[in-house]
């Protein structure tokens, strides 16, 4: 508890996460690894920033958390992310062996957890991690849908 407040959950830090990506004019998308109760990396999207389509949220906070932990394997770590992952991100997830994922919005146009692909869904999968959707989910798809609508 804090000051009579729950503490925020480790989906509000992707949140904040995004908020921050947004803010840089970045689609608002954040994401962060937890390793027992501790938050070893948090990012936002920086395609734009960076000049770099590989750095969406979870592939920068996985080379962060990869670097926290030592290695390439984040066999005990969960990712939290606003949005569903990407093919590029799944398979990273899948990778590096990570635990538990946790998403927030659905992206039936270019996510591939539960739609596209369905990259755990494959035989060539290495690693499927546990999978919760919809963690957050409204506050992550007003995000977005604000972001959006602010662009046109």
């Amino acid at each position: 508890m804090i000051r009579g407040k729950m503490a925020p959950s480790f989906m509000d830090l992707a949140l904040k996460a995004a908020e921050n990506a947004a803010k840089s004019g970045e689609v608002p998308i954040g994401c962060v690894i937890v390793r027992g109760d501790e938050v070893i990396a948090s990012a936002g999207n920086r395609t734009l920033t960076d000049r770099d389509p590989t750095a969406h949220a979870e592939i920068l906070a996985i080379r962060q958390a990869a670097k926290a932990v030592g290695s390439e394997r984040l066999t005990d770590c969960d990712l939290y992310v606003t949005l569903e992952p990407c093919t590029m991100c799944t398979g990273a997830i899948s990778f590096a062996r990570i635990r538990r994922l946790y998403f927030g919005a659905a992206d039936p146009k270019g996510g591939a957890v539960e739609s596209g692909v369905r990259f755990f869904a494959q035989p060539t999968c290495h690693h499927v991690p546990e999978v919760y959707s919809g963690v957050g989910e409204q506050e992550a798809a007003n995000l977005l849908r604000e972001f959006f609508k602010a662009r046109r």
